[in-house]
């Protein structure tokens, strides 16, 4: 069975020319959003439904997408609150030392002394480079940039990464 990635959200409706706010959870909007692409909408109590791109652009914190034969807002209201998903075989290979965030979420976060930090919770795309979050027990989160002087080792195969935390980056004292 073909496995899904989650690509984005369908949360509303965007004006009345079959527009739709996503709020995305892609790496890589550029290539899931251009036109021609093909994504499957999955919604409760609904069939898959294959939807392929004829625009994109992004709108505040939104990426607004129409689809082919859904000219106008009635034929785009029954996909809201759908989740867009792309074909685990659609995916492209990556350049050496980048990840798909599904494979890197929830791995273990240790130290350069191989102590463990924590597990990667969340990812933030800050534009110059991604802010992996750490959620740690019993103290407060730990934001730490995707830059190779910190993150020294990503081991997809043991499932676990490797840092090296400057100083001062940890802050335990609040």
């Amino acid at each position: 069975m073909t496995e899904y990635l989650n690509v984005g959200k369908i949360v509303n409706t965007h004006g009345i020319r079959g527009e739709v706010r996503v709020i995305s959870q892609t790496d890589f909007p550029e290539e899931r959003y251009k036109k021609g692409a093909k994504l499957t909408l999955f919604k409760q109590g609904v069939k898959p439904l294959e939807l392929t791109i004829t625009s994109h652009r992004k709108h505040k914190n939104f990426d607004l997408l129409t689809f082919e034969g859904y000219p106008n807002i009635n034929d785009v209201e029954p996909l809201r609150d759908g989740i867009l998903k792309v074909s685990e075989d659609d995916l492209t290979d990556l350049e050496e030392n980048e990840f798909y965030y599904y494979e890197i979420m929830g791995l273990p976060v240790f130290d350069e002394n191989g102590i463990l930090l924590g597990k990667i919770k969340e990812i933030i795309q800050t534009g110059a480079n991604d802010v992996w979050i750490i959620q740690r027990k019993g103290k407060k989160d730990l934001l730490i940039p995707y830059i190779e002087s910190v993150v020294k080792k990503v081991d997809l195969d043991a499932e676990e990464i490797h840092v090296e935390i400057p100083e001062g980056l940890i802050d335990d004292e609040n």
